[in-house]
């Protein structure tokens, strides 16, 4: 029997590395992107969520979230538009990914079914980010948070979390910030010498989501270089 999958945030960098990660012969992915829906709208996450499962025989195994934005927010700005961004940074980054969360569950429950889940969140969750994006690490830690949450929650009924934190990984978002905030310096803080490949944060998210062990549910895996050691 195939592996059905949805994947959030699939167009591009580590959400396409981690869709062409699985084999078509013993899976199936509903790669969503921007396009199918803007997670802004907090009425998109249960559209993608019926798409996939009209596309997928109405049966969702895993969900991995890894829709996400990474926008400057500097605290000088004007009180509405600090606001305004900081919710929807929220919005995108937490609370649509709390929505198919919430509904995953809900249908492993409704059909007496196991499921994964495996958000990917940023190392930010850790150690914060930068002046002008608190919202950004806000959001991460609270996916984390969340991911843990589930875990504790369902893991007797067969339902598992799993959260990846990367750091900087060499998608294009990351070669603009990298780029305005002096790659040099930036990479003298990784031990490994370089940013992530997103090949490299998808081999964790196949992983979590087919075969690691239920008792690693909870499991919080870092991807970042050692750039970040608890």
């Amino acid at each position: 029997m195939k592996t059905y999958i949805l994947i959030t945030g699939a167009s591009r960098g580590i959400g396409a590395a981690i869709a062409a990660s699985f084999d078509p012969a013993t899976t199936k992915v509903v790669a969503l992107s921007s396009k199918d829906g803007d997670l802004n709208d907090p009425a998109v996450p249960a559209r993608l969520w019926a798409k996939a499962l009209e596309a997928l025989d109405g049966r969702i195994d895993v969900l991995i979230n890894n829709a996400g934005v990474f926008e400057e927010n500097p605290i000088s700005r004007s009180d509405d538009a600090w606001l305004a961004s900081w919710n929807r940074t929220m919005q995108i980054n937490l609370t649509a990914s709390a929505d198919l969360c919430r509904r995953a569950v809900l249908h492993w429950q409704e059909n007496g079914a196991s499921g994964r889940i495996v958000n990917i969140a940023s190392r930010a969750a850790h150690r914060g980010d930068s002046p002008a994006h608190w919202h950004y690490a806000a959001s991460k830690a609270g996916m984390v948070a969340m991911t843990k949450t589930i875990a504790r929650a369902y893991a007797r009924e067969g339902i598992y979390a799993f959260a990846i934190c990367p750091g900087f990984t060499m998608t294009g978002m990351a070669e603009e910030y990298l780029e305005s905030r002096g790659g040099d310096k930036l990479l003298a803080d990784i031990p490994l010498g370089k940013v992530a490949d997103p090949e490299e944060v998808a081999v964790m998210a196949k992983f979590c989501a087919l075969d690691a062990p239920p008792s690693m549910t909870g499991a919080v895996l870092d991807v970042n270089g050692a750039s970040y050691v608890r």
